[in-house]
């Protein structure tokens, strides 16, 4: 079996994860932590970081940071994963969702100030699959309106919008460290800022609301959470930020050459390879079946998955979720881009362990099927 993603873990990660094992700072007080914030937010360009158990505790932990609350809307795609609106919707905020360009995957910008009203609080930029969001309107429409920017840099380890690093945009961003990202902890997320008070705000919510006043460590304002990463964890992100620039090249190298083995198959779309704000990262290699291909998404993957070949599927849009619909969320409303890419599209291995062998073996199992 070729796995749509295998983690690479050939640099220090059992160096420093032994350096843990053998100093005993195994928690989430060990320095390892604060390496891996500081050296996170240099390297994308913030000034403060803070690390937690995933990228959607992330989320959820910056729509409080922001004071976004019961009845405030958040601006959003409906093509994306469900963290993204559940943190909204735990909040007690109103999602309100936008389409997305068929070709790139990411939301739809000019549809964005249609739906700003008075109740508006943020914008969400969602990056999806290996080109970023068309930031500058967004930026634009949040300072005109008073919004604030949440910026989801979940699977931009390294890419870039007009040579500025994603997960620098917008008052707070987030990354996962799932193992499909550039970087892995084999769990873990980051907020970053360049707000102190958020970045403080942060620093309590992830732990449990204490005080920075160690006088006061037991007295609590506020409900927070447990979100503190392990120093285990970002011992494994500090070895993998290391050689982040080396997997940049590699999933583009990837990209690329399946780009160049896939280019005369009828009946699919592919990746498109850049936009005038950025080059394809290729965090997963993306493929849309054409509307006159006479089978279905999830019969090639069938078909691939029985060559031996790992495959998933596109996101199902936020609009068709049963957990809202249940909750009355989105009713009669239709995203087609959305809609379409779900039922079209899967992705195919792209994983940074991947070989030039399996890529071989891939593009012969898609050539047969296809």
């Amino acid at each position: 079996m070729i796995p749509v993603n295998e983690p690479l873990l050939n640099g220090n990660e059992k160096k420093y994860l032994n350096e843990c094992i053998d100093t005993g700072w195994i928690s989430s007080e060990g320095p390892f932590i604060t390496r891996f914030e500081h050296e996170m937010s240099a390297y994308v360009g913030r000034k403060y970081a803070v690390a937690v158990t995933n990228g959607t505790a992330a989320l959820e932990m910056a729509i409080v940071a922001l004071d976004i609350q019961a009845g405030d809307e958040v601006i959003m795609p409906s093509f994306t994963i469900i963290s993204c609106a559940q943190a909204v919707v735990k909040a007690g905020a109103i999602p309100v969702l936008v389409d997305s360009e068929y070709d790139s995957f990411n939301m739809c910008v000019e549809q964005i100030e249609a739906k700003i009203t008075k109740k508006t609080k943020a914008i969400m930029i969602v990056h999806i699959y290996g080109l970023p969001v068309d930031i500058d309107p967004i930026l634009k429409l949040a300072k005109k309106y008073d919004l604030r920017v949440i910026e989801d840099a979940a699977e931009m380890h390294g890419q870039t919008y007009n040579n500025k690093k994603c997960g620098s945009f917008g008052g707070i961003s987030i990354f996962s460290f799932y193992p499909n990202k550039h970087i892995t902890t084999g769990e873990g997320g980051m907020i970053l800022t360049d707000d102190e008070n958020i970045y403080n705000r942060c620093k309590s919510l992830r732990n449990l609301g204490f005080s920075s006043d160690s006088s006061k460590r037991f007295i609590h304002e506020e409900l927070g959470w447990n979100l503190r990463m392990t120093n285990l964890q970002a011992a494994l992100g500090v070895a993998q930020l290391e050689r982040i620039e080396e997997c940049v090249e590699k999933k583009r190298w990837i990209g690329n050459l399946y780009q160049e083995l896939l280019k005369d198959i009828e009946g699919i779309n592919l990746p498109i390879k850049s936009k005038k704000f950025s080059e394809n990262i290729y965090w997963v290699f993306a493929i849309t079946l054409k509307d006159e291909h006479s089978k279905t998404a999830q019969q090639v993957m069938k078909e691939l998955g029985a060559k031996g070949i790992g495959t998933r599927p596109f996101f199902y849009p936020m609009h068709q979720q049963p957990v809202f619909k249940k909750m009355n969320l989105f009713q009669n409303e239709s995203y087609p881009n959305a809609e379409k890419l779900y039922e079209n599209g899967f992705y195919i291995p792209s994983g940074l362990a991947l070989s030039e062998q399996e890529i071989l073996e891939v593009v012969m199992a898609m050539r047969e099927i296809l």
